[in-house]
């Protein structure tokens, strides 16, 4: 099964370009979930959510949407005291409805391929007990036959990206080395990815249907290796990440009808 969704749903330049200007934002969700059969949430990377947050998601979706929860940045980017207990504490109605996709652990670009590094992914692995957990390298040098096999070993997920291609980061390697495979879209805006201002200015573009197409076959192959298939568009600004899901979607429709 393949889910296709965006990075987020709660982006006030989306009012218009994908919100109706009336719609009250408490409602945002719940109409993006009209559309799609997953979301990324990025807001639990900044804060742990309190259960009551986490409940009412769970009440603003139907129940068959499902949640791919970025895990927050201490355990992650500051990595001393991870606090795995409390954040599984504050997510657990989402995992015990079983609407849970997964857990997604990005770790920053000075996150390298260093043996302590490797050592973390096992505390990660134990931290999170059985949970379906899938990891995001940032930093090119992790992208080795090594690593999808300790990958394997732990049973974590491999995050595949689509991003520019820049010396240091991710190429678009589409392998499953876990039960969730997983796909984010961050836009290949070069020009703008190291240099920018502002934060969106890095997510600012539109993918082509040709760019697109040359990740159905490789969807399609992660879709036969895994139980459950997650993609993301993590363009963002002013909802180009939501008309590259629905592009997406219509391009696999076709290879199946």
């Amino acid at each position: 099964m393949i889910r296709v969704g965006t990075s987020g749903f709660s982006y006030k330049d989306w009012v218009g370009p994908v919100y109706p200007p009336d719609l009250p934002e408490r409602e945002w969700l719940d109409f993006y979930s009209r559309e799609f059969s997953t979301v990324e949430l990025n807001v639990t990377f900044y804060r742990v959510p309190s259960t009551k947050t986490v409940t009412g998601w769970l009440k603003r979706t139907p129940q068959s949407f499902l949640f791919a929860v970025k895990a927050f940045q201490g355990l992650t980017h500051e990595r001393a005291e991870p606090d795995f207990s409390g954040f599984v504490d504050s997510i657990r109605p989402m995992i015990e409805s079983g609407r849970m996709g997964c857990i997604l652990a990005q770790f920053p670009f000075s996150f390298h391929a260093t043996p302590p590094n490797r050592e973390y992914l096992k505390q990660l692995r134990d931290g999170f007990g059985d949970l379906p957990v899938v990891v995001e390298f940032r930093n090119a040098g992790w992208v080795s036959d090594a690593t999808h096999e300790q990958l394997r070993s732990l049973n974590l997920g491999h995050c595949c990206v689509d991003e520019p291609v820049l010396r240091g980061l991710m190429p678009p390697v589409a392998v499953a080395t876990g039960p969730v495979a997983y796909v984010r879209f961050h836009g290949r805006n070069a020009a703008k990815w190291f240099e920018h201002k502002e934060a969106w200015e890095r997510y600012d573009y539109t993918y082509s249907r040709d760019e697109l197409m040359e990740w159905v076959p490789r969807l399609e192959a992660l879709e036969e290796q895994s139980e459950l298939t997650l993609v993301y568009f993590n363009n963002h600004y002013r909802g180009q990440g939501v008309q590259g899901a629905r592009d997406l979607l219509a391009l696999l429709r076709e290879g199946r009808f």
